[in-house]
């Protein structure tokens, strides 16, 4: 039998391209248009450099932290992203691998299982919302995760509905009904592992939105609570801030790329921002989110947390966005990865790959924490950052 772990993240991609279908496996690479964003979020982090020392060197390294409010092993939690065909256990299998590595989960209000399964499972559990429905719509979602457990709200705003990729769209699915299952019975075929999971389950990927749920009603289909989504009228600073007021607790803003934005938002009583610009699935040409956190780590770091999504791969990378300036990183694609290479233990891996690659490089580094890393140990080539709304 092959060894199911594997030690890095681009080894757990290869794995889950192999194991996936086509489409599901092209869903999770995404990206926008020309893909210019998804491929400068990963090249970005090359471009950066460590300034090591040789001796003096701490023997033991803290890695722990807190995210708004929530004590962390180590400065990453799980970004909110659907998994709807990865694996049958989906985002409880991903909340489950959190908790035994000490992470913080959050779930897409489009995931593919609800709530109140994830939170039980992980007590450290964010909920993440988009501006679908109106305000009385809204308040009843986030009370029902407030309900389940959830300890903080994510709110997610970075998305301008781009259409079309230069190596074309993956193909989704309405509904998993015998139309669409002889339509891709040839891709489920050709992967049998993944089709096993699901088989023994007795059940297909369920293409619904369960925590969009209405009360007394059907979970929408994905497509369904999309067009509800690009058919409400876009939010604007005061809706940002009464959903927070309506939250009353812990609340990240996610998908800030400029200055000006991470003031705002700090002025809406946010608690955190996440630096992101959707994984490279928002408006291509946006720069990388570590070449934009500099500037406002700067200009808002003494006000809320700064965090940031995006193109982190390795523990390196997640000591280079702490370095200049983030308090943790989320990540997205990696774990997802890791959940259709090898469920569960698969997002542990992935986990356990990053806290030693952290560890490795605070270690180089000279450091006894990830709280006393600075910009002095990242060396940034002239001309990387992009200092956007600072004027």
């Amino acid at each position: 039998m092959a060894n199911a772990w594997f030690e890095t993240v681009a080894e757990a991609q290869r794995r889950a391209k192999k194991r996936l279908p086509k489409s599901v496996y092209g869903a999770l690479v995404a990206g926008s248009e020309r893909g210019l964003t998804v491929d400068d979020n990963i090249a970005a982090f090359g471009e950066l450099g460590f300034a090591p020392h040789v001796a003096g060197l701490s023997d033991k390294r803290e890695l722990s932290t807190t995210v708004m409010g929530q004590p962390i092993s180590m400065p990453v939690i799980i970004s909110p992203t659907g998994v709807q065909a990865v694996h049958p256990d989906g985002e409880v299998a991903v909340a489950r691998a959190a908790a035994a590595r000490g992470v913080a989960m959050s779930l897409s209000s489009f995931a593919s299982k609800p709530i109140e399964e994830v939170a039980a499972v992980n007590p450290q559990t964010f909920f993440q919302m988009y501006w679908v429905g109106s305000r009385d719509v809204l308040v009843q979602r986030m009370e029902r995760a407030r309900k389940a457990g959830a300890v903080g709200l994510i709110m997610t705003l970075d998305w301008s509905f781009s259409q079309g990729r230069d190596w074309g769209s993956p193909t989704i699915p309405e509904k998993m009904d015998f139309k669409t299952m002889v339509k891709f019975a040839p891709e489920g075929a050709l992967h049998p592992k993944w089709l096993w999971e699901f088989a023994k389950t007795r059940r297909l990927p369920d293409l619904t939105t369960p925590n969009l749920t209405p009360p007394g009603g059907a979970a929408p289909t994905f497509f369904g609570a999309y067009g509800e989504w690009m058919g409400t009228p876009l939010p604007t600073w005061d809706d940002v801030a009464w959903l927070r007021e309506q939250w009353g607790g812990p609340f990240m803003l996610k998908g800030v790329t400029r200055v000006d934005d991470a003031k705002r938002a700090a002025d809406a009583g946010c608690t955190a921002i996440s630096v992101s610009n959707h994984g490279g699935n928002n408006l291509d040409g946006t720069p990388a989110t570590i070449r934009a956190l500099p500037a406002i780590a700067e200009a808002v770091g003494e006000q809320i947390e700064v965090l940031l999504d995006g193109g982190v791969r390795r523990g390196s990378d997640v000591v280079k966005a702490v370095a200049l300036g983030a308090r943790a990183v989320l990540i997205g694609r990696a774990y997802l990865w890791g959940l259709a290479a090898n469920g569960q233990a698969g997002v542990e891996n992935v986990l356990d790959i990053l806290r030693s690659g952290i560890d490795s490089a605070t270690l180089g580094l000279g450091r006894a924490s990830v709280h006393e890393l600075t910009p002095d140990d990242v060396v940034v080539p002239p001309g990387f950052r992009r200092d956007l709304g600072a004027a």
